[in-house]
């Protein structure tokens, strides 16, 4: 702080009377510095010399503790760059601590870093309020609140050449894991400091936020949907059974509740809809959806992409292996008994034929394809193949190659070495390939997977071996390789989309799943889903109305429309004890009201015969469910395929 400043006047007379009087004057100083004026004091510590001389750690004690923070730094450097190239060459710095103010990462200009470096602000030292008086690091510390501290406001004289804005970095779990500062020189003090660290604070923390639940219901919301994916979104994690696991700032502070008030919530507390609500197929393709929250306050959210094919439900749950890096072990969590192969053959002719041939090559090492619509049960049969073959104590890795971004997906199945590129994780990474080393490898969406990668996934096939990215050695793999796509690999082969040596490398047994339109199973797996779902109230029956309508239905999402709409009727019968029309969502009745009378689309084919009207409107309305059925219900993506807006999409589907 310049002293020609009134505040630089004032903090200076502040440190004036301070040394005559050995108190800290009340009234001259802004509240928050001269309450930590006053700890200091209490602590012994003396305004014109440090109490005790502050030592740079040893270098192996700064890189055990960058190991132990190694997730907060992964997540901040990135961030501290970035902010950097903001305020490059104005003479500051940006400094990373953990929880006790140590110092294990800091960027800035040069010029600036000498500086610091005398008062040894510089990686390995730290700078907590006992150790360095009042400062913006160990300020924040104490108040657990951003904080500046300029100039003269330091209670040591040999800081008073420093401008510091400081923001406590707090995990998912409210518990503060360090502090990210931004220190320049005094003379030159910039307004906006603290405002730019606050932003990059809220930057990595909704970064820990989603790695901390990374296959969890992750709800991005906020009161202006222009906000949702900003830094400023609010972020809601939730468990299987819609309790609330996390929540982060953003969200503590637009519900109006603390994060521990929060942890006694459900998602049906909160909000007007059920957690299973978010999760019908039409719904879930709109970008935004609207949310009344249980003071009347609406809001707009839009739950995390990938994860909506996810729905809470034991019959469709997808985990994948976890490591455990205490023991260095693989743990697997444990097969589902309703997910075995017997539990797939509930009557329908279709469907046991697909079982019998899997049954026939389990443990012979042969690969199996599984095609079939959208919601169908692809990954369901693949985890049973896996539970009920020999390599069932081993893992089961699921993999989606469409929702794996290109420029990351080579990474994430082949692995790579410490420092292979940018941003690469310490130690490196093992691969989703290796983790499944013993087990069993699901690739679904095998038929979006980059030509590139398909080369080397047929590599490692043929020679059952893996090079990491950035490493030239080789590591043996014994895996069993199950495959999925609703798309038909044969005419991708032809069209030059897809390997024709991988395609005849993995189709050892291609099955096909049918449509839930097309099964003569429905009223069995109704009651199978009553009866597994936990979410669902027990003793609930469906009345014959309602089961009829179920047998008219196309079922574009298939088993898992079926499964998200019988726990939001499930939910709504609660009180009536049984399932009826009333508690049908109305988007299913609606579509309901334009299919032609027979077994859903079956009966549309049939339209030339004089059953259903083919007029334009009904063609377009068809094309535009028959797309949505392809995109699994993302009206983003069926918009780019039939090249309309997605106005005009809604625009149809209302209409229609």
């Amino acid at each position: 702080m310049d002293l020609t400043t009134p505040d630089g006047v004032r903090s200076a007379q502040a440190h004036e009377i301070m040394r005559s009087e050995g108190e800290v004057p009340a009234g001259v100083l802004p509240t928050l510095i001269e309450t930590s004026w006053s700890r200091c004091i209490s602590r012994g510590l003396d305004a014109d010399s440090c109490s005790k001389e502050v030592e740079r750690a040893r270098r192996d004690v700064l890189l055990t503790e960058r190991e132990r923070n190694e997730c907060l730094l992964k997540h901040a450097a990135p961030v501290m760059n970035g902010l950097y190239a903001q305020i490059a060459r104005s003479g500051s710095m940006i400094v990373l601590t953990n929880a006790s103010g140590f110092i294990i990462h800091s960027v800035g200009d040069q010029s600036f870093l000498d500086r610091a470096s005398k008062v040894a602000l510089s990686p390995g030292v730290e700078w907590s309020e006992e150790s360095k008086g009042t400062n913006a690091i160990g300020t924040a510390l104490v108040e657990q609140a951003p904080v500046s501290v300029h100039g003269s406001q330091h209670f040591f004289s040999a800081n008073h050449f420093l401008s510091c804005s400081a923001s406590p970095i707090f995990d998912p779990c409210s518990r503060m894991l360090g502090v990210l500062d931004v220190t320049g020189d005094s003379r030159t003090p910039s307004h906006h400091s603290l405002a730019l660290i606050n932003l990059a604070v809220q930057t990595i923390e909704n970064q820990l936020f989603a790695h901390a639940f990374p296959e969890g219901f992750l709800l991005h919301c906020h009161v202006q949907h222009e906000l949702i994916g900003t830094v400023f979104e609010a972020l809601l994690a939730f468990d299987q059974e819609g309790r609330v696991l996390s929540a982060n700032r953003s969200a503590c502070r637009l519900i109006g509740r603390s994060h521990a008030e929060l942890m006694n919530h459900s998602f049906s507390s909160m909000f007007d809809k059920s957690l299973s609500a978010l999760y019908d197929p039409l719904m879930r393709g709109t970008d935004i959806i609207e949310l009344r929250l249980f003071g009347g306050r609406t809001l707009f959210g839009r739950p995390r992409p990938g994860v909506l094919a996810r729905p809470p439900a034991r019959v469709f749950s997808m985990d994948v292996s976890r490591h455990d890096a205490s023991t260095g072990t693989s743990l697997r969590p444990p097969a589902d008994p309703d997910c075995g192969l017997e539990r797939l053959s509930t009557g329908d002719a279709q469907m046991n034929a697909v079982v019998e041939k899997v049954k026939r090559v389990l443990g012979r090492d042969i690969p199996v394809l599984i095609q079939g619509e959208t919601g169908t049960g692809k990954e369901l049969l693949a985890r049973a193949i896996h539970d009920e073959g020999p390599r069932r104590d081993h893992n089961f890795v699921a993999v989606n190659c469409a929702a794996i971004p290109d420029g990351l997906i080579e990474s994430e199945l082949f692995g790579y070495e410490d420092g292979a590129f940018t941003g690469a994780r310490r130690k490196g990474y093992a691969g989703r390939i290796m983790q499944a080393d013993g087990g069993t490898l699901f690739l679904d969406e095998i038929g979006d997977m980059p030509l590139a990668l398909q080369a080397r996934l047929l590599r490692v096939l043929q020679e059952r071996n893996v090079v990491p990215l950035g490493s030239g050695r080789a590591s043996p793999v014994d895996l069993s390789i199950i495959c999925a796509t609703h798309r038909k690999l044969r005419d991708l082969v032809a069209q030059g989309m897809f390997r024709a040596d991988l395609y005849y490398r993995l189709n050892g047994l291609t099955v096909m799943l049918p449509p839930l339109r097309e099964r003569s199973d429905l009223r069995a797996l109704v009651q199978r889903i009553l009866d597994s779902e936990s979410s669902i109230p027990r003793g609930l029956s469906i009345d014959d109305e309602v089961l009829a309508l179920f047998e008219r239905h196309p079922w574009p999402g298939n088993m898992r429309q079926l499964a998200n709409l019988l726990r939001t009727a499930g939910v709504m019968a609660a009180d009536d004890g049984v399932i009826g029309r009333p508690h049908l969502p109305d988007d299913f009745i609606d579509e309901l009201d334009h299919q032609p009378a027979g077994n859903g689309l079956a009966a549309e084919g049939a339209a030339g015969g004089g059953g259903a009207p083919c007029d334009l409107d009904s063609l377009t309305l068809r094309a535009i469910r028959e797309s949505l059925s392809r995109n699994d219900g993302n009206v983003a993506a069926t918009a780019r395929e039939l090249g309309i807006s997605r106005t005009t999409l809604y625009r149809k589907l209302k209409e229609g």
